[in-house]
């Protein structure tokens, strides 16, 4: 099979990569690289096995005629590419709405042109600031004001699924949706706002580990590796199209907690500081207090569960880091 992976490059499009090459699959990438690194997939580049089943190409899923190329070539899209993280979406607010929205319209138009079938990565972003606890995904939507910018992620992922619905419902198109987590793991980056690894990074230089707002806000976090696997199994499984499915963890924490979680296991002599919304962020930002996914419709589909325990992936975040030194 030939599988196209938009943001091949980045932490989640890099592990499906490898996922796909080691089942035997030809895979073909392309990423912009803003925020996705060729570091990333160096070693699938330099591995002789997978040598001659990668093919990576640099550049923006709104070239028409590149991806017009590659959509045709291949048999199934698992669209990755997206603006993501806090800050970069702060920072870079048109561009993240452009990115999103008409990145994934060209994909879609493309995939039914073909007739190929395609994955697209949502966000339990887009389940806004709900505090209630297991996120189903029939759950109605709560957002903020559009005069925070915080809010135009979740919105632009949101119409991204709105859009891939229509395409199944008018044009039969065969799409899956997945909306995922707090993804963490080996090779993300603390960049663009990812706390995971901010965190380690801070811990393993015994600097100040940072904490925004007053700690108390939780998340669920996945390991990508169980993600890659889910991906992989919805996306031969005929009872997921045209539907939207979470893939999420178990482990509920509050973010203050996870810092002591991180300094412990680091053994690490760094402070833990809270800091204020209004001095991390500008005045766009706006927190989500609480994310707790129901996982009962992937398990259901695909008996599907996440097998790696909260600490476990703390540490491989950690040995991750800890051999880049």
């Amino acid at each position: 099979m030939k599988v196209l992976i938009t943001g091949g490059a980045g932490f989640i499009g890099s592990h499906l990569a490898e996922k796909y090459l080691e089942r035997g699959d030809d895979v073909y990438i392309i990423d912009d690289l803003s925020t996705g690194s060729l570091e990333n997939i160096k070693h699938l580049q330099e591995d002789e096995n997978h040598r001659n089943k990668l093919f990576v190409t640099i550049d923006s899923i709104l070239n028409h005629d590149i991806m017009l190329e590659l959509v045709g070539t291949c048999d199934v899209v698992l669209h990755m590419a997206a603006a993501v993280g806090v800050q970069y979406i702060l920072d870079n607010p048109l561009l993240s709405i452009v990115t999103n929205i008409k990145g994934t319209e060209e994909v879609l138009e493309l995939c039914n042109k073909f007739r190929k079938k395609v994955l697209i990565a949502s966000t339990s972003e887009v389940y806004g600031k709900h505090t209630h606890a297991p996120l189903v995904e029939t759950d109605n939507i709560i957002y903020g004001p559009s005069t925070k910018f915080r809010w135009s992620y979740a919105a632009a992922k949101l119409m991204d699924e709105f859009t891939a619905l229509a395409y199944h419902r008018t044009k039969k198109l065969q799409v899956i949706i997945i909306r995922l987590f707090n993804t963490v793991g080996p090779r993300q980056t603390g960049r663009y706002g990812m706390v995971m690894p901010r965190f380690v990074q801070q811990a393993l230089s015994n600097e100040t580990i940072t904490v925004y707002g007053d700690g108390t806000q939780t998340r669920v976090f996945t390991y990508v590796e169980d993600v890659v696997d889910a991906i992989a199994k919805l996306g031969k499984c005929s009872d997921a199209i045209g539907d939207i499915t979470n893939i999420g963890g178990a482990e509920e924490i509050a973010i203050g907690n996870l810092a002591e979680r991180v300094k412990k296991l680091t053994s690490s002599t760094s402070q833990i500081k809270f800091i204020p919304y209004d001095e991390a962020y500008t005045k766009d930002f706006e927190d989500m207090q609480r994310r707790v996914p129901s996982i009962e419709k992937v398990e259901k589909l695909i008996n599907w569960k996440p097998t790696t325990s909260l600490d476990n992936i703390i540490e491989s975040v950690i040995e991750f880091y800890r051999a880049s030194e």
